[in-house]
């Protein structure tokens, strides 16, 4: 079994793409699995009962399916592999997503932590299902995160499979500690305030404005060279949030958030979580106002709901929002799923619990009324 770390490196996964998309058809079956490890999925076990589940009714179909009892026999020993390793939770990645394939004919057993999963399935094909884990890095893109304070900055990209830290910013001469002036002003008899202090504290603040317009140039110029696809600033109390205003209004536009970390000892694995927290919660208020547009666009010919017409419009190129209901084990689901990922032009796929009460099974907006 070749078990990924939870933030394993993108040279990596992309070795375990090839590997998967290596693998001709045969009299083999592969089982490919993704399932979605949020929270909420955690508690009670709950994403092992949806796995118990899963694993059952694929076992059932194998009855249906009319493979020779050597593949029936190498199928269901995967499967309950499948069902054992997910019945132990120490093995489960710190991550909110996972996908697994499985194979016993050909030794393939692969695990891989995913920052987010579309739709939690379980499939048995003649190959394994990997556009979504293809897809992910280009969806995904590049978040930066910068920690800064006012004597420097450490900054991070986040992509979808990896954290990594690049070169850090260094702000210029400060003045430390309180002020003590060498004398101070007699006013009335009574000793004043120190002589200066006034000037000595706008120094500081201007040497403050300074550094963090620097930090905002220099995120910038990297959103300059590569595209980000977020921002999270991150600091300590009030600082945390002192560069936004000097950001540049393209930027703007991709803050995910504010978080409070130390910018001297936040480890590569604290930025990345707290980096996919803030896009997660970006991701969901998304959701939500797409499945909003969605009901309001029904009746308009702008959308479509339920299966089998969703289906014909993904079919035709239409859909632009494929919107996928959860609890609906109908195959035909997944297949959409995997061919709104395969298909060249961008479509979303969205997965919301909101959404459950108006999508039977699946629901699209669509680029152009039907």
């Amino acid at each position: 079994m070749t078990a990924l770390p939870a933030a394993p490196s993108i040279d990596a996964v992309r070795d375990v793409i090839r590997r998967l998309q290596a693998l001709a058809p045969g009299a083999y079956r592969v089982v490919s699995c993704y399932l979605k490890l949020e929270p909420r999925d955690k508690t009670r076990g709950k994403y092992l009962i949806k796995m118990k589940n899963r694993v059952r009714e694929a076992l059932l179909a194998l009855e249906r399916q009319g493979l020779e009892r050597a593949a029936r026999d190498g199928v269901a020993a995967d499967l309950e592999r499948v069902r054992r390793y997910f019945e132990e939770p120490a093995r489960l990645p710190a991550a909110r997503g996972i996908a697994l394939f499985g194979c016993g004919a050909v030794g393939l057993f692969e695990v891989v932590p995913l920052p987010h999963v579309h739709r939690s399935r379980l499939r048995v094909e003649a190959t394994p299902l990997v556009r979504e884990l293809i897809a992910l890095e280009q969806e995904f893109g590049a978040i930066l995160v910068a920690a800064c304070d006012r004597t420097g900055a450490r900054f991070f990209e986040v992509t979808a499979f990896d954290v990594a830290e690049l070169p850090s910013l260094t702000a210029g001469a400060t003045r430390p500690g309180k002020f003590h002036g060498e004398r101070q002003a007699m006013r009335g008899g009574v000793l004043a305030g120190g002589y200066g202090e006034h000037n000595y504290h706008m120094r500081i603040r201007e040497e403050k404005h300074r550094h963090y317009a620097n930090i905002a140039d220099h995120i910038y110029q990297i959103h300059t060279h590569r595209p980000l696809a977020g921002l999270v600033v991150a600091g300590i109390g009030v600082d945390a949030a002192a560069i936004v205003p000097h950001l540049h209004n393209y930027l703007h536009d991709l803050l995910l958030g504010v978080v409070k970390l130390n910018p001297k000892k936040a480890s590569p694995a604290e930025v990345r979580e707290a980096a996919l927290f803030l896009r997660d919660q970006r991701e969901r208020a998304w959701e939500q106002t797409h499945a909003a547009a969605m009901r309001d666009a029904l009746g308009s010919g702008w959308a479509v709901n339920g299966i089998e017409p969703t289906v014909k419009a993904l079919t035709r190129g239409q859909v632009r929002t494929l919107l996928a209901d959860g609890p609906n084990d109908d195959p035909r689901i997944d297949e959409a799923v995997e061919e709104a990922l395969h298909q060249r032009a961008q479509v979303d796929v969205l997965y919301d619990d909101r959404a459950r009460r108006g999508v039977d099974g699946l629901a699209a907006l669509l680029r152009f009324r039907r």
